[in-house]
């Protein structure tokens, strides 16, 4: 198996980098490029996905850019982990659903790893944790699939800021909140993008 893994420093324009998974899905589809695993941040940015309903915008003069990702409305910005792929199912299991079950165990997996307990909701997509007897989501996650090619990525709140999430229902959910890992935990999460990685590339293999 060979994945292009990149791994950027610097924040990366939103609009950008879909556009460059958009063409790896293209050449990936006609075996004329790896499939890839990019890790790295947007500037602020928020961003809606196929089932997003414009009352889940509470601030109406925000900047929303609509994506062809599943999901609803979220927000990027310095301090939150972006992992994105582009992943051939056509050479793995032919499963939407099993796919997005190796998502959820990586993060949970690695989350752990930093002793952090999260956990999967069967309701609603992304991973969360129990912090402060209060349920709150700690990842998001934002799948499409063409030709079985599996695109688009994961986020992981490390030490973003969460207040631009009070100016939109994130991901569409009204009553549950948003946090961030350093909220939960003031640890060193340096090592979180190599172990993300890790992770990810021996759940492929499930």
């Amino acid at each position: 198996m060979e994945i292009e893994i990149k791994k950027s420093i610097k924040p990366i324009d939103y609009e950008k980098s879909i556009n460059i998974l958009e063409e790896r899905v293209l050449k990936l589809s006609e075996k004329r490029a790896k499939e890839l695993i990019w890790i790295l941040e947007h500037p602020p940015i928020y961003t809606a996905g196929t089932s997003f309903n414009g009352v889940e915008i509470l601030d109406k003069s925000i900047k929303i850019i609509k994506t062809n990702r599943g999901g609803k409305i979220t927000y990027h910005g310095p301090g939150q982990l972006i992992f994105y792929f582009v992943i051939d199912l056509n050479k793995r299991k032919r499963d939407i659903r099993n796919f997005v079950t190796i998502l959820e165990k990586t993060i949970i997996e690695t989350l752990k790893d930093f002793q952090i307990d999260s956990f999967r909701d069967k309701n609603n997509i992304g991973i969360w944790v129990n912090h402060e007897k209060k349920i709150k989501k700690i990842a998001a996650i934002g799948l499409r699939v063409r030709k079985w090619i599996a695109y688009h990525g994961f986020a992981i709140n490390v030490e973003n800021n969460l207040d631009p999430y009070k100016k939109i229902i994130p991901c569409g959910i009204s009553d549950k909140m948003v946090t961030n890992l350093k909220t939960i935990n003031k640890q060193n999460y340096s090592g979180l993008r190599d172990r993300l990685l890790k992770n990810f590339i021996n759940n492929l293999k499930i």
